[in-house]
């Protein structure tokens, strides 16, 4: 069998073709005997899982990650680039070693990726500290900067009434809210506007994404309220504010993979479903973020193997969530009905290891989720009670590839140890750390290497990955049957992320 660097050297040459990376591996027609294998239980399957197993994943993951610095000038592990290509190997030979246990898919399908060079907002005479381009933004004119003045747009922008004839040949000044960024970005565009701002109604930045690009997009940035809010009080006076924008970006389609892993046996017509993303930004390692989602399953799909289940389990690494959440939104699109309904729930694993961690549980309830979603956030609360672990709910906002599943009527949920929010003191009582300070200090950065995992944490929660595959591949006796495609609307109107940015 090649090595994983071979693979990766081979795939980057395939890839180069745009074909797809790995073709897919069928199940054998003579599915391998289980019988002679004792079935799955949680503890058993919990104390094969071993923090040297983990850590050495983790350096080989590092490794992996440097086949990016030709390109990058660092380690990456973004889509399309080697890095990418290697985690994908790794993933799919790490699987095929383990026998006839999985059948192996690979879903090839077109992604957009994103890189902004430098940008720069000038309004008036300031520079203002929160401004940032917006994620899949188009460059400026022949990435050049643009000058204008600034036009304030009427409501929220939604509509191209809001749009006043002045906006051509300037900058429009849209307020946050209702529709997506990207539909604002493309009525700026299509109204003749060199370039977008989008200031937030709240105090905070907007950190956000256009999304699927369109030909009508223009260079967009997003703003804090605070520092629109005087630029606002000038334009409703009448007041002319000089403007300057500038963003070197690309945007640019690829093609890249799902891997999906299932057990031969067990009923196919009952799977249990769990996720990690196998990419990372385009600005580190990623090593956190979600090599350790990616490694867990892993490990916990390779100790599986010395079982047999009663439903099948079937394992993802999903491509290009860093873009926004592209592959699992892939994926569940295209499921047909059937196939939609053997999926029992889905389980998602992003952020194993931060460290400056927490024990979070996304707060995913059967009032605003599918029927479901509860049953899975109590086995996750009752498994850290009876360890004696501390955890805390957190928003299931649409933030990690949970969310495709959400709106097709699959219920899910999953754990974290969280990203670039702030640790409380409460919490600091609770799971040890430094409150005030991020959750992973390296998220989304180059520092999100070999040395920014929490061990400890890691195979905690790694643990508890086995606890919830073991569980629901032994029984779903007590699980909740699935209902035809109920989505609460509750969910769908309120949730604001697609991913780790803002979309509306």
């Amino acid at each position: 069998m090649l090595s994983w660097l071979a693979l990766s050297v081979a795939c980057a040459a395939v890839a180069a073709q745009q074909i797809p990376i790995i073709q897919s591996t069928p199940a054998s027609a003579e599915l391998p005997a289980q019988n002679d294998k004792p079935l799955v239980n949680s503890s058993a399957l919990q104390d094969h899982i071993s923090g040297d197993r983990l850590m050495e994943r983790a350096k080989k993951m590092f490794e992996i990650a440097k086949l990016g610095e030709d390109e990058y000038n660092h380690p990456t592990r973004v889509i399309g680039s080697l890095g990418h290509l290697g985690t994908l190997n790794y993933i799919y030979s790490t699987i095929l070693e383990l026998g006839e246990y999985y059948s192996i898919s690979n879903q090839s399908f077109p992604a957009v990726s994103g890189n902004i060079f430098e940008s720069r907002l000038v309004l008036g005479d300031e520079v203002p500290k929160s401004a940032a381009p917006m994620g899949l933004t188009p460059a400026t004119k022949d990435k050049e900067p643009v000058h204008g003045k600034l036009v304030l747009v009427k409501n929220e922008g939604c509509v191209s009434t809001d749009y006043p004839a002045e906006v051509t040949g300037n900058i429009a000044f849209i307020q946050r809210g209702t529709c997506p960024f990207g539909t604002k970005s493309e009525l700026a565009g299509r109204a003749g506007a060199l370039a977008a701002v989008v200031y937030n109604y709240e105090k905070g930045g907007v950190q956000g994404t256009l999304g699927t690009p369109s030909e009508y997009h223009v260079a967009t940035f997003g703003l804090s309220g605070e520092e629109a809010e005087p630029i606002i009080k000038k334009l409703e006076n009448k007041e002319y504010v000089d403007s300057i924008a500038y963003i070197d970006a690309e945007v640019k389609s690829i093609l890249t993979v799902n891997i999906v892993a299932q057990t031969t046996q067990g009923d196919p017509d009952n799977c249990v479903m769990l996720g990690a993303h196998s990419d990372s930004v385009a600005e580190g390692p990623g090593i956190n973020d979600d090599g350790s989602g990616t490694m867990s399953l892993l490990e916990v799909a390779t100790q599986l193997t010395k079982y047999s289940v009663k439903n099948c389990v079937r394992f993802a690494w999903w491509a290009g969530e860093e873009e926004g959440l592209l592959g699992s939104d892939y994926y569940v699109a295209s499921l047909s009905k059937e196939e939609n309904q053997k999926i029992r729930l889905f389980m998602d694993y992003d952020m194993m290891a931060s460290p400056n961690f927490a024990y979070q549980v996304y707060n995913a309830t059967n009032a605003a989720n599918p029927v479901g979603s509860e049953e899975l956030r109590n086995l996750y609360v009752d498994w850290y009670e009876e360890q004696g672990l501390n955890y805390t709910f957190i928003p299931f906002d649409g933030r990690s590839d949970y969310d495709g599943f959400i709106r097709n009527g699959i219920p899910g949920g999953g754990i974290a140890t969280g990203a670039e929010g702030v640790k409380t003191k409460e919490e600091e009582a609770m799971f040890g750390g430094s409150a005030g300070d991020w959750y992973d200090p390296c998220y989304h950065q180059l520092c999100d290497g070999v040395g920014n995992v929490n061990e400890t944490a890691w195979v905690v929660n790694t643990k508890l990955i086995a606890h919830s595959v073991a569980t629901y591949a032994a029984s779903l006796k007590d699980f909740p049957k699935r209902s035809q495609f109920s989505v609460s609307s509750t969910y769908t109107d309120t949730v604001k992320y697609h991913g780790h940015k803002l979309r509306i």
